[in-house]
């Protein structure tokens, strides 16, 4: 097989499928615009959602194939072994309702073998073997076989390991087909097969076929379109070329690990695995930490709600486990200057937003690490009194204070316990953070998690409002008060965007007053197919350093508003009733945020 590099891998794929009447596409955010299921983009599918269910035509065609970059939380303490990230890139080739099976696993299997070099022989596949009413994917299994793989590397599979979808929890999704790589080592036992996690097998390739839509009742119903999504991930791929251990031994690491290595001061006697995990979750999480931060469309900090969490969290453990290894403060400005010239030339945002970045992240390491020193302060007045009462266990409630009150990490409690020589009731800390989460879970009923819920009115009158509430900002503060982000619900919209200061009541007033005349001006809401450079030439914004397509939707509304963008509008300013301010604040240095409301039609 050849040895690729990241770099060259992204070129090879993208050519290939140009090559088979594709449009290479832009990758989009990282930080999801229209689903609301998910805090982050977690697969290539995500941003071309609208498109997959037929609900708009997509501006280069049908045939379409990008690099999206992605991020998937949900096993991060998993992260430390040899094949868990956070962070990762996926190749995607897409068919928008245009070719279905026969041409995606062709090209699959010419691009595996004459372009990648992998050996044909080596190459066992999975197709769905049909469950609860669904049909097994014969026809996927048949064009395997012309293709010359033999029924004996042909497994079928049940929705747990042939079934793509939906991302969240309704949306399109269907059967998929994998293609694996036989190491050659041998079988674990009589049951080996692709998918099972002994390391004989592993996953290069994913062809999923939309057929299907799940709805909000959890049945499964005919899409009425046939689409192709694959995914190859950048990551895994580069691995299995190169021969490498795991990922953080190929070159998209080496950077990473070297500055790791170089910033370590590692005690003597410290348990080598323990090193090594603490090096691969500093990487990983850095990585992912920096992508989100330096990334185009902007609005996550680290915080403690949704994704601002998520990047907290990933922030922190970097932190806690960079002492393990006696990195000295200030590591992760470092670590973030050393991603972004990894990858500057491939993403240009991370060269374009470092600085904010690098600014983030000091802030962040400042108040962990004095949240880190106060912990340990009282974590040690709690021994002390267990010891002066000859107690030798910490309990839950204990444990759970020091962890939401202090927020004193419940894994460093388990350490210095440890050392300690005490015991940690862990039943009764989680009893205690299970109690504390259906608590918030309770009061934050019906809390959206990022960007548009969906296509319904409510939202749609809510998005329209967002570009007169852009527009008025203009006019009452000036062109610098620029969008950063936005974050719409049915019950409200939030709206983030660049300014240095408190808004005062009058400048609240007089933004409200200009968005509500332009609703009684009943302004018609027009659309607009044409090019980015047209659009900006004609005066439309756009989201500053976010990528696009050959062609773009911009939306005019009179003279008041034009701006490029792929979301819902309505067709006049009349249908969003009224608009209403409920709160100004802060978001972030620099940065305010205001919550509206619209009214009902009258």
């Amino acid at each position: 097989m050849k040895n690729l590099t990241a770099d060259e891998l992204r070129q090879t794929y993208l050519k290939f499928f140009e090559s088979k009447g594709h449009k290479i596409i832009p990758g989009a955010s990282v930080i999801p615009e229209n689903d609301p299921t998910v805090l982050f983009t977690t697969a290539g599918m995500h941003p071309l959602v609208p498109y997959l269910m037929g609900a708009m035509e997509h501006p280069a065609g049908t045939r379409l194939t990008d690099v999206q970059k992605c991020v998937r939380t949900g096993d991060i303490d998993a992260v430390g072994d040899a094949a868990h990230l956070t962070f990762f890139e996926m190749l995607g080739n897409w068919s928008l309702n245009d070719y279905f099976k026969k041409e995606a696993i062709t090209w699959s299997y010419e691009f595996l073998t004459e372009h990648l070099g992998f050996d044909p022989a080596q190459l066992s596949v999975t197709v769905f073997a049909g469950e609860e009413g669904i049909p097994a994917d014969e026809e996927a299994a048949a064009i395997w076989r012309s293709l010359g793989i033999p029924d004996e590397r042909i497994f079928r599979l049940p929705r747990e390991d042939n079934w793509w979808g939906p991302a969240g929890t309704t949306g399109p999704c269907g059967p998929d087909t994998e293609m694996f790589i036989d190491t050659g080592k041998e079988k674990c036992g009589p049951d080996c097969r692709p998918g099972c996690h002994c390391g004989k097998y592993i996953e290069i390739w994913n062809d999923v076929f939309m057929q299907y839509n799940k709805n909000a009742e959890g049945k499964y119903e005919p899409l009425g379109r046939h689409n192709v999504d694959t995914g190859m991930g950048v990551e895994r791929t580069v691995c299995m070329m190169s021969g490498a251990p795991t990922v953080y031994d190929t070159e998209i690491f080496a950077p990473i690990m070297a500055k790791i290595d170089a910033l370590s001061n590692v005690p003597a006697g410290a348990d080598a695995g323990e090193v090594l995990k603490a090096r691969r979750i500093i990487a990983d999480h850095m990585r992912t930490a920096t992508f989100i931060l330096c990334d185009p469309k902007g609005g996550v900090k680290p915080g403690n709600v949704g994704a601002n969490y998520v990047l907290r969290r990933l922030i922190r453990r970097a932190i806690r486990y960079s002492r393990m290894l006696g990195i000295q403060p200030g590591f992760t400005v470092e670590l973030a200057e050393t991603i972004c010239e990894k990858y500057k030339n491939v993403y240009p945002e991370l060269g374009e937003n470092l600085a904010q970045c690098k600014l983030d992240l000091e802030a962040e390491e400042n108040r962990f690490n004095q949240t880190l020193d106060k912990g340990e302060a009282m974590f040690n007045k709690v021994a002390e009194q267990l010891k002066l009462h000859n107690q030798t266990s910490i309990s839950g409630k204990t444990a759970f204070k020091l962890y939401d009150t202090f927020g004193f990490p419940f894994e460093m409690t388990l350490e210095m316990a440890d050392k300690a020589g005490l015991q940690v009731d862990r039943e009764g800390f989680e009893e205690a953070n299970r109690k504390h989460q259906e608590l918030s879970r309770t009061t934050s009923a019906g809390s959206f998690k990022a960007g548009l819920q969906d296509n319904s009115a409510v939202v749609t009158r809510m998005h329209t409002a967002t570009h007169l509430l852009h527009a008025a900002l203009h006019q009452v503060l000036g062109p610098t008060a620029n969008q950063k982000g936005s974050n719409i619900t049915p019950e409200r919209l939030r709206f983030d965007f660049t300014w240095p200061e408190k808004l005062t009541d009058e400048q609240l007033k007089a933004v409200e007053d200009k968005v509500n005349g332009w609703i009684r001006a009943e302004i018609p809401v027009e659309k607009k197919m044409t090019t980015v450079d047209e659009a900006k030439a004609e005066g439309a914004m756009a989201l500053f350093g976010a990528k696009y397509g050959e062609k773009v939707s911009m939306y005019t509304i009179g003279d008041v508003s034009k701006e490029i963008c792929s979301g819902p509008h309505v067709e006049n300013t009349r249908e969003l009733g009224s608009f209403k301010i409920q709160k100004e604040q802060s978001s972030s240095a620099g940065v305010r945020r205001i919550k509206a409301v619209i009214g009902n039609l009258t």
